[in-house]
C-alpha cells in the first residue's frame, strides 16, 4: 500500500464497517417488523377464520407530478390571474403554470394534477381573494377587486 492511498483506504475501511453495521441493524428491524406482521395476521385469523391474507394489498402512494410545492400554487395562480386580460378557467391556469415551470408539453397526468391543485385552491379562496365569473361551466375566475 502506497502512502498516497493510505488515507483513502483507511476511510473506505471505516465506511465498509459502518455499512455492515447498518445492514445488520436493518436485518434486525426487518425481523421485528415481520414478527409484528405475524401477530397482526394471527389476530385477523382469530377474528375472521376464513380471512384470506392475500387480499390485503398495499397501495402505492401517489407521486407528485406538479412542479410546485405545497402552498405555492395559489400564489402562482394569483400572479397568472393578475397578468391575464380575461377571467381564466382552472385548466387554462394549469397550462400557464406548467409553462412557467418550464414544462412545455405537459402530460395529461401533469395537467390533471395541476388542475386539481388549482381547482381546490380556487374553491377554498372563493369570495375572499378571487371570485367566480358567471355561473357557466367551466368555472372562470378573476382576482377580487
Amino acid at each position: 500500500m502506497t502512502t498516497n492511498n493510505a488515507f483513502a483506504v483507511s476511510a473506505l475501511k471505516r465506511l465498509h464497517v459502518e455499512l455492515g453495521r447498518a445492514m445488520k441493524e436493518t436485518r434486525r428491524e426487518a425481523a421485528k417488523i415481520t414478527e409484528r406482521m405475524v401477530h397482526v395476521e394471527a389476530v385477523l385469523k382469530m377474528l375472521e377464520p376464513g380471512f384470506d391474507l392475500r387480499t390485503v394489498v398495499g397501495h402505492r402512494r401517489p407521486k407528485h407530478v406538479t412542479p410546485y410545492r405545497r402552498g405555492t400554487v395559489f400564489r402562482a395562480v394569483l400572479d397568472a390571474l393578475r397578468e391575464a386580460d380575461h377571467p381564466l378557467t382552472s385548466r387554462e391556469m394549469a397550462e400557464a403554470l406548467l409553462e412557467r415551470a418550464g414544462i412545455a408539453n405537459p402530460t395529461a397526468d401533469q395537467v390533471r394534477a395541476m388542475w386539481g391543485s388549482i381547482h381546490s385552491a380556487m374553491r377554498a379562496h372563493q369570495g375572499r381573494t378571487i371570485v367566480r365569473v358567471g355561473d357557466t361551466l367551466p368555472m372562470r375566475w378573476r382576482v377580487r377587486d
